[in-house]
């Protein structure tokens, strides 16, 4: 693809929905946390959020975005805890289908036929066939617009251990990552490809 003319898109002229899609189609490919909480009643709750990036590295805090009032953020308003864990490509079917409006006294966990894994730290459960999993208390939730930003530290990580390179670190063809796309569209590992930084040498 060559560089050429450029359509150009006004937020307010094009409106909320149809812009988000634009943003979601050109901001790829977007990591998943597949988020677990229990509500104050007991009831499991999984969810798939695909904006979520790590928000710190001392202390380590990750973050995700609850687009209106889900039931994820609601329970860890409620309860201060929740899981983060990796959505892999073999249980592409299961993390779609946790995306589903289930009402609040439903568990995805149930509805989809997946098994839970206790938690060391915390009380919502693990996806206990995710390769990953990052345990987390509530830091602080800062609301902008109509979207939530969910931070939480990181107090425990738990990795399947065939997942680990002889370093000790995940490593990605292992973990098998699966990662969203725009309307749709869902994205694979894919060709990975392997450079490192180039230094800074002063003359």
């Amino acid at each position: 693809m060559t560089a050429g003319a450029r359509t150009d898109f006004d937020p307010e002229e094009l409106g909320h929905g149809r812009f988000y899609a634009l943003m979601t189609a050109s901001i790829v490919p977007r990591p998943i946390a597949w988020v677990s909480t229990t509500s104050e009643d007991g009831v499991d709750n999984l969810a798939p959020h695909s904006f979520f990036p790590v928000a710190c590295v001392a202390p380590p805090i990750v973050q995700f975005t609850s687009v209106g009032r889900k039931d994820s953020l609601r329970n860890i308003e409620a309860t201060g805890e929740f899981v983060v864990s990796l959505t892999p490509e073999p249980l592409f079917e299961q993390v779609n289908a946790t995306g589903t409006n289930y009402p609040a006294d439903v568990s995805e966990f149930d509805a989809v036929g997946l098994e839970r894994e206790p938690s060391a730290l915390v009380r919502p459960p693990r996806v206990r066939a995710s390769p990953v999993a990052l345990e987390c208390r509530l830091h602080s939730v800062v609301g902008l617009g109509n979207s939530w930003i969910v931070l939480g530290r990181v107090v425990h990580a738990a990795v399947h251990t065939e997942a680990l390179a002889d370093d000790g670190l995940p490593d990605v063809e292992r973990l098998a990552p699966l990662s969203r796309l725009g309307r749709a569209e869902w994205g694979t590992r894919g060709e990975i490809r392997r450079i490192d930084r180039v230094p800074y040498e002063a003359d």
